[in-house]
């Protein structure tokens, strides 16, 4: 792993979450399905534009006409039921604990109240630095959301190191300038392999991420 500066602090890592640290998928696609079938719309088109985007944007895209302060109020309701029903993904607990607190953040395109309490309700440590749906003014695959969290971190965006699990988030940790390592939690391998480095789980990219972070005592 690269990006280890000449005198070896750690390497900032920058998390997605859904999808990388919280497995939420098959929700998602449940909400956004039930969604597009009360407003007339194709469950699956809607679905597909989803991926690693804010829902501002989604609903931009599918749903201009709709008034997109209601239509959060309903996707908020089908979400809460969906709450309860995630988790984890294995070793993310651990892999975030073993990290330098001051050395790792979230950009997700998941708003900020929701995503911290996500993070504690799954058992997840809820960083200082953490960048989400209305931190930005541009959601994913821009680039604007991981160099804010590198700012944050008062970090070069070229020494971070990106972990994504959607096309349009590798583009994004891409057009940063980080290094990218992209987990199939969602997406084939496939579709990921403009990425530096992908791992079929967030397990097995761990024991990357956790070699460059020596003991900071």
């Amino acid at each position: 792993m690269r990006h280890k500066d000449d005198v070896g602090t750690a390497t900032p890592v920058l998390f997605d979450v859904d999808g990388v640290l919280i497995d939420t998928a098959d929700a998602h696609a449940r909400v956004w399905r039930a969604w597009a079938r009360l407003r007339g719309l194709d469950p699956e088109t809607v679905w597909r534009v989803t991926q690693g985007k804010r829902r501002t944007d989604i609903l931009r895209l599918v749903a201009p006409a709709l008034d997109p302060a209601e239509e959060h109020r309903v996707l908020d309701r089908l979400m809460a039921a969906e709450e309860p029903g995630f988790r984890a993904f294995d070793g993310a607990a651990a892999l975030l604990r073993a990290l330098p607190s001051h050395r790792w953040a979230v950009v997700t395109s998941s708003r900020a109240t929701p995503t911290a309490a996500r993070l504690a309700r799954t058992g997840l440590p809820v960083p200082a630095v953490r960048v989400c749906a209305e931190d930005v003014v541009e959601g994913k695959p821009s680039p604007e959301g991981y160099l804010t969290a590198a700012a944050r971190l008062a970090v070069d965006p070229s020494r971070c190191v990106v972990v994504e699990d959607s096309p349009a988030g590798v583009e994004a940790g891409l057009a940063a300038g980080c290094t990218v390592y992209a987990v199939a939690s969602t997406h084939r391998l496939a579709e990921l392999g403009r990425a530096h480095a992908c791992f079929p789980s967030l397990r097995a990219a761990a024991r990357e991420l956790t070699a460059a972070h020596p003991s900071e005592e």
